[in-house]
């Protein structure tokens, strides 16, 4: 095997390439394992910018022309996109350290997520199936709990919780490594310190700063459309709907019908509400912009989502006793009805949207009532979730004193 952090290997490359380019705004829009799948750079948003400071980085990590090759490619493309505002932006020493922070990270996660690769490959476990923390004493600022890591030799199997949140690097700067080994040598430390995965109040494990608390590489598995999804509930609703149909070159509609209707599958196999939701689709950018030329509130973020209630639960009921539910097949092919051709009205009466779309087994439409920035209690996140779901004859909207057109 050939490591060496200032020697790029095939491994190292490839789990950078597979990334994909997200916008973002802040440097924690996307977090831990999430990183595995998404290349970000904090404030960059335009699809150009990021793309071109991603070849920058490629560039350096395939080449080896390290640190000031970086920076002159960055000043280059801030220059070349008029990329204003950045976190550094006004001094030599903030460029520097803005610099410094993109390359550095990008160059340690990806390193180590191909360690990873190579260090889990079956063929090699099964010579070296432990792994031995090691701290760069080199370092100018040792951070004490990583030191002592390294001091005490700790040296633990491959499938120890310890490397799930502990896998370095684990922070800003952190040079720290582990090193294959056979077994535990005389002296090691086989067992972590006590209190090793005891979180704060903060959320935080001692000794490793926030967002650092995973593996990289370990989690490259994750579907592009979960990580989109996960983008899409944190952005602001027009940037989140414009991010939301670029990424339709990335994962096609196709894509998304078919693991909704895995999901739908999956619901109504179990046949008990489980408090469980999907993300069907995204408010669109026009009907953003319809609420707010008329001055009506919009949402926070873009997202459209639908519980599992209203497929198996008393709702759902209701809606077949009343004759009026959505088929399973309608269900399954939601992404698709709500993609195409829809109208959008607002209800004066409690601020919610309802979509109407076309149904696929009849003559009736397809009702969805949106409540806009929906608070999901239990799990303390907010969504434009689907309140309601069944068919009509749209001559009940024509009721201008309560339904106003959005589009």
């Amino acid at each position: 095997m050939k490591f060496g952090f200032n020697t790029p290997f095939e491994a190292q490359l490839e789990f950078f390439r597979q990334k994909l380019n997200l916008p973002s705004e802040r440097w924690d829009d996307i977090v831990k394992a999430a990183n595995d799948r998404a290349f970000i750079v904090a404030g960059a948003m335009q699809a150009d910018l990021i793309q071109d400071l991603r070849f920058a980085i490629d560039r350096s990590m395939r080449d080896g022309l390290g640190i000031e090759a970086f920076r002159t490619d960055f000043r280059q493309i801030v220059q070349q996109h008029g990329w204003t505002g950045w976190t550094g932006e006004g001094s030599k020493a903030g460029e520097a350290w803005r610099t410094k922070v993109i390359y550095q990270t990008n160059m340690a996660t990806s390193y180590a997520a191909g360690r990873y690769r190579q260090l889990t490959d079956p063929d090699f476990l099964a010579e070296f199936p432990y792994w031995r923390y090691v701290h760069n004493d080199s370092v100018m600022h040792p951070r004490p709990m990583h030191a002592h890591w390294g001091q005490i030799r700790l040296t633990l199997r491959y499938d120890h919780p310890f490397w799930a949140t502990h896998y370095p690097p684990n922070g800003w700067g952190c040079h720290c490594r582990v090193v294959p080994v056979r077994e535990p040598g005389e002296g090691d430390a086989t067992e972590p310190p006590a209190g090793w995965d005891e979180r704060d109040g903060k959320g935080l494990i001692p000794g490793i700063d926030r967002g650092f608390d995973y593996a990289p590489g370990a989690n490259v598995s994750q579907t592009l459309q979960a990580l989109i999804d996960a983008k899409l509930i944190r952005l602001d609703a027009p940037i989140g709907a414009a991010m939301y149909e670029a990424m339709k070159d990335v994962i096609t509609l196709e894509q998304r019908a078919a693991e909704f209707a895995a999901w739908i599958d999956s619901v109504v196999a179990a046949g008990v509400t489980r408090n469980e939701w999907e993300i069907v689709g995204a408010v669109r950018a026009s009907e953003i912009d319809a609420l707010e030329n008329a001055g009506l509130p919009r949402p926070t973020t873009a997202e459209i989502a639908v519980e599992d209630s209203l497929v198996v639960g008393k709702k759902a009921a209701r809606h077949e006793q009343a004759g009026d539910a959505l088929s399973i097949a309608e269900w399954k092919r939601l992404p698709e009805l709500l993609d195409g051709s829809r109208r959008t009205y607002l209800d004066k009466t409690n601020g919610k949207l309802l979509y109407v779309l076309p149904s696929a087994d009849d003559d009736r439409s397809i009702r969805l009532v949106v409540e806009i920035d929906f608070v999901m209690s239990k799990e303390k996140v907010t969504l434009n979730m689907v309140r309601s779901a069944f068919k009509i004859n749209t001559q009940a909207l024509e009721d201008r004193t309560r339904y106003e057109v959005v589009r």
